[in-house]
C-alpha cells in the first residue's frame, strides 16, 4: 500500500514562497499520478497541480489558477513530488494535500479519483 506524507507548509507574506514535499512509500510508484490538492475553510477540496511518476513520461498538469506561479516536480531517487509556490496570494490559503491515483485512472480534477491521501499541511498566506 503506497502511503503519502506531505511536509513545508506554513505562513508566508502575500508575493512569498513556500516549497511542499510528498513523501511516497509502497510498491510500484511509477504506477501513479500525484496530485496536489488543497481546501479552504468553507469550500470544496480543488485540485492544484499533478505530475505522472512515471520516468518515461513525467507530465505535469495545473489548475488555471495557479499557472506560472506554481511548479510540481518530482525526485524519483528520494521518491518525492515537490510543490514550488512563488508569488503566493491570500486565496492560496488552505490545507495542502498530496494524493495518488493510479496512472489514468480517473479525472485529476475530481478529488474523490484519488485513492491515496496524505495528512494534509497548512499553508497561509498573509496579506
Amino acid at each position: 500500500q503506497v502511503q503519502l506524507v506531505e511536509s513545508g507548509g506554513g505562513l508566508v507574506q502575500a508575493g512569498g514562497s513556500l516549497r511542499l514535499s510528498c513523501a511516497a512509500s509502497g510498491p510500484f510508484l511509477t504506477r501513479y499520478t500525484i496530485g496536489w490538492l488543497r481546501q479552504a475553510p468553507g469550500t470544496a477540496r480543488e485540485f492544484v497541480a499533478a505530475i505522472d511518476w512515471s520516468a518515461g513520461t513525467g507530465t505535469t498538469y495545473y489548475a488555471d489558477s495557479v499557472k506560472g506561479r506554481f511548479t510540481v516536480s518530482r525526485d524519483n531517487a528520494n521518491d518525492t513530488v515537490y510543490l514550488q509556490m512563488n508569488n503566493m496570494k491570500p486565496e492560496d490559503t488552505a490545507v495542502y494535500y498530496c494524493a495518488g491515483m493510479l496512472y489514468g485512472s480517473g479525472w485529476l480534477s475530481r478529488p474523490n479519483d484519488y485513492r491515496i491521501w496524505g495528512q494534509g499541511t497548512q499553508v497561509t498566506v498573509s496579506s
